[in-house]
């Protein structure tokens, strides 16, 4: 299993999957033929259907600047290996390709070349929780213990700026107004959920703490802005959100915060191997449910709890969102994204609570979770993983039409 480091990236939104991975490909791809009169890329599947949406296009152009470039659109058809595809062709002057190279985008912003796995260093030789919880109990570690001793002491630098990424996001978006790019006309609502938060009454505060974050991060994911995946650009509202929200309102210290991540990250990690965070292969069961399992585990581990309260909390975290589709209205990462991460958000907490409640004990595992929200994302049809051709998508585009 990789680094956590392959699960938080910090890097411009709305979509690490179909905006950060395809312009690190074409970047690659340009860096390997940099003397082609000019360049034509094919996007399939997911990457075609909500690519405008997502800016697949903008960055892919960006990235090629200025040479000329070609985006051919094949929302119907898909790469053999997995439904985010993309051609690369470098053509000569008269048009003929000199080179071309299958490139995947397999979520979180990771990409896979042709057929290989992602060449990534394994960092853990333990990959399920269940091997991980063994041995933190017969070691006596705790999660961030063990992903120190696998990461080394280095990683708390880079988790620390993690960390002040997430806190700059939240800040740009609760002090920010206005309306949302796109053709939706969706208002910014987390400086309104912020203001009204300082205003109400005590048992508001945490939900509404929560939701402001939350929406703060997605509305700047949503715009374009500097974000960080957790485990993706659509989901990287929930955990923010979440640690920002204890740091509030329990007084919990900068380390704390530190470890939590190493926590969720290790939490997203399992998932990322052995299911995907991937919307566009297994819905968004595969984001905001790893996020939010991401989140309930963390708030968990600041709360005090055990490393079974912890799993157990990740597993409803995830279980709870099992099914959860993937049909963005009009391709853009707005709605339902936006205000999914807010209720993630606050549901993560929900989780660490019902879990802080119990001894830790319960029946479903979080790795068979983890497996049951893999063969379910395989179950779904493709209309319902990141196309925008069914689900709200299609009921918008019909209420349009009347």
């Amino acid at each position: 299993m990789e680094s956590i480091r392959e699960i938080y990236r910090i890097g411009v939104g709305p979509s690490s999957s179909h905006t950060m991975a395809p312009r690190i490909a074409a970047e690659m791809f340009r860096q390997k033929h940099p003397d082609a009169a000019r360049y034509r890329v094919t996007l399939y599947g997911s990457l075609a259907s909500t690519g405008r949406g997502h800016l697949t296009d903008v960055a892919i152009k960006n990235a090629f600047a200025p040479a000329p470039l070609e985006i051919i659109w094949e929302p119907k058809h898909e790469l053999p290996l997995h439904p985010l595809g993309m051609l690369f062709e470098a053509l000569d002057a008269s048009g003929a390709a000199i080179s071309s190279h299958r490139i995947y985008s397999i979520g979180g912003g990771a990409i896979m070349e042709g057929g290989a796995e992602p060449t990534l260093k394994s960092v853990y030789d333990l990959n399920t929780m269940s091997a991980i919880m063994s041995h933190c109990e017969e070691t006596g570690q705790t999660f961030w213990e063990y992903v120190e001793t696998c990461e080394g002491r280095d990683i708390w630098n880079f988790l620390q700026s993690i960390w002040e990424a997430m806190q700059a996001a939240i800040e740009r978006g609760i002090h920010a107004e206005g309306v949302l790019p796109g053709p939706l006309g969706l208002a910014r609502k987390a400086w309104s959920f912020h203001r009204k938060t300082q205003t109400g009454g005590p048992h508001f505060r945490r939900t509404g703490l929560t939701s402001a974050y939350a929406l703060a991060v997605a509305e700047e994911n949503a715009s374009g802005g500097v974000i960080v995946t957790a485990p993706t650009c659509g989901s990287s509202g929930v955990l923010p959100a979440v640690l920002r929200c204890l740091r509030e309102t329990i007084g919990c210290e900068k380390d704390d915060i530190l470890r939590a991540l190493a926590t969720a990250g290790l939490i997203g990690n399992i998932v990322k191997h052995n299911a995907s965070i991937s919307g566009a292969e297994v819905g968004c069961q595969g984001e905001i449910g790893t996020a939010c399992a991401m989140g309930a585990g963390a708030a968990v581990q600041v709360m005090g709890g055990t490393i079974r309260q912890i799993e157990y909390a990740a597993e409803m975290g995830l279980e709870h969102h099992l099914g959860l589709t993937c049909d963005p209205v009009a391709g853009l990462v707005q709605i339902p994204c936006i205000e999914r991460n807010a209720f993630a958000a606050t549901g993560a907490l929900n989780c660490a609570d019902y879990a802080l409640f119990t001894d830790g004990t319960h029946r479903i595992p979080f790795d068979v979770a983890v497996s049951v929200m893999r063969q379910t994302g395989h179950d779904i049809p493709s209309l319902y993983r990141e196309t925008s051709s069914g689900g709200l998508a299609a009921a918008y585009r019909l209420r349009e039409k009347k």
